[in-house]
C-alpha cells in the first residue's frame, strides 16, 4: 500500500498495524472495517467516510481528521486526546463513543447525532457551538469545558455543573434541564 491513497473504498476489511501507519487517505469510504489491531500514527484522513467500522481499544495517535464522518462506529474507550488539532473537521452519528476521551481538545461545531457517549470525558475541551443530538450522556464528564452556543434540547441523561463550565447562550430544553441542577440535591416535579 503507498503512502497517499485516494479515492478508494474499503469494505469488510482487516487493517493490521502497518496498513494504516504514516499514510494519507483522501475521498476514501471504509464499510465495515475493523481497525482494531492498529496503532494509528501520523496518518491523515481527508473526506473520508467510515461506515460500521470497529475502533473499539484502538490507539489513536498524531491522526488528522479533516472532513471526516463516522457512521454507525464503535469508538468504546477510545482517546482522541492526541489527534492533530490543525485544519481538522469530523462529526459523529450514530455512533458507540462510550468510555471515550476528548481531554482538551478543539472541537468547536462538532456534531454528534444519536450516540451512546456513557462516561465520555470532555474536561477542559471546547465544545462550543457543538450539537448533541439525541446523544445519551450518562456519567459524561463537563469540567471547565467551553460549552458556548451549544445545543443539548435533545440529549439526556448528562448532569452539568453551570458553575464548572462555560454555557452562555447554551441550548436546552425543559424536559432535559434538570441535569443542570443535580448538585444541589433539588426535587423536580413534573
Amino acid at each position: 500500500m503507498s503512502d497517499f491513497i485516494r479515492e478508494t473504498n474499503y469494505s469488510n476489511k482487516i487493517f493490521n498495524e502497518n496498513d494504516i501507519k504514516f499514510k494519507e487517505f483522501e475521498n476514501c469510504i471504509f464499510d465495515t472495517c475493523d481497525f482494531t489491531a492498529c496503532i494509528f500514527l501520523s496518518v491523515t484522513f481527508i473526506d473520508c467516510v467510515f461506515k460500521n467500522c470497529n475502533f473499539h481499544d484502538t490507539k489513536i495517535n498524531y491522526v488528522s481528521l479533516r472532513g471526516v464522518e463516522f457512521e454507525g462506529c464503535d469508538f468504546t474507550n477510545v482517546n482522541f486526546a492526541m489527534t492533530d488539532q490543525v485544519i481538522y473537521y469530523f462529526n459523529f452519528s450514530n455512533c458507540q463513543l462510550d468510555y471515550t476521551k476528548f481531554y482538551s481538545l478543539k472541537l468547536k461545531k462538532i456534531r454528534f447525532t444519536a450516540c451512546s457517549l456513557v462516561a465520555a470525558d470532555f474536561m477542559e475541551t471546547d465544545l462550543s457551538e457543538a450539537v448533541f443530538d439525541h446523544c445519551d450522556l450518562r456519567r459524561t464528564v463537563f469540567f471547565k469545558t467551553n460549552l458556548q452556543k451549544t445545543d443539548f434540547s435533545t440529549s439526556f441523561n448528562f448532569t452539568i455543573d453551570p458553575e464548572q463550565n462555560k454555557m452562555k447562550k447554551a441550548i436546552f430544553s425543559v424536559d432535559n434541564i434538570k441535569g443542570l441542577l443535580e448538585k444541589y440535591n433539588l426535587t423536580i416535579k413534573e
